[in-house]
């Protein structure tokens, strides 16, 4: 998913990381917060996460702990002023990816994440498959046997999320996360909007999997 989750409480610092990561393509979700943070990367399937070790309700490291602890891969980049080589190490060792130090130069931040984002062991797949279905999102489309169906950017990041929690229920708000982020405002129709043109296009294509909505607990694709 080219969206990542930025834990920062410095508000200016994490206004620049979020204005160059948008500027090379990739969206950005911010969080002030530990606790407000693990929530949302328990709905949100985000590419990888930048965390600043210093945060006000915590260590930034001891989320990647629980997160590594939870069996979650995915990548974390580590922010911190602490330049000690032993911080770096205790950082590498309880589970972050890779680790810089303040300042840096906002270059050197993107090229990072976009490396971790690129690293073949932490993603699920290229083209995910389920069931029936592949999806190609270099081409935004998702194909059935021979037959190919464009699909919108939300439909897309909602057909993700369903394919990455396959047989699971995922929640409304999860969804909408997926699709438009935590910071756009949404209609409330939207995501019905978006859910009945990519059952329709799932049809179209030819495909028996459909997407169920659980009372009270959300959406599954099966």
């Amino acid at each position: 998913m080219n969206r990542i989750a930025l834990i920062e409480d410095h508000d200016r610092l994490a206004d620049l990381i979020r204005i160059s990561l948008q500027a090379a393509g990739i969206e950005v979700d911010v969080f002030g917060r530990v606790e407000a943070a693990r929530a949302a990367l328990g709905e949100i399937d985000y590419g990888a996460v930048v965390i600043d070790r210093g945060l006000p309700d915590g260590d930034g490291l001891s989320l990647v702990k629980r997160l590594r602890a939870a069996g979650n891969g995915i990548p974390c980049l580590m922010l911190t002023a602490r330049d000690a080589l032993h911080d770096r190490v205790d950082g590498l060792e309880s589970g972050a990816d890779d680790y810089l130090t303040k300042p840096f130069p906002m270059e050197e931040l993107v090229a990072r994440v976009r490396a971790l984002m690129r690293r073949p062991a932490n993603l699920r797949s290229a083209q995910p498959r389920h069931g029936d279905i592949q999806v190609r999102p270099d081409e935004g489309t998702v194909r059935c046997g021979h037959s190919a169906v464009s699909l919108a950017p939300a439909e897309l990041q909602i057909l993700l999320c369903l394919i990455h929690r396959a047989e699971q229920p995922v929640r409304r708000s999860a969804l909408e996360a997926a699709a438009w982020g935590l910071s756009e405002a949404v209609t409330p129709n939207a995501l019905d909007v978006a859910l009945h043109r990519l059952r329709r296009k799932l049809q179209a294509v030819g495909s028996t999997l459909q997407i169920s909505n659980i009372r009270n607990h959300g959406y599954v694709l099966r």
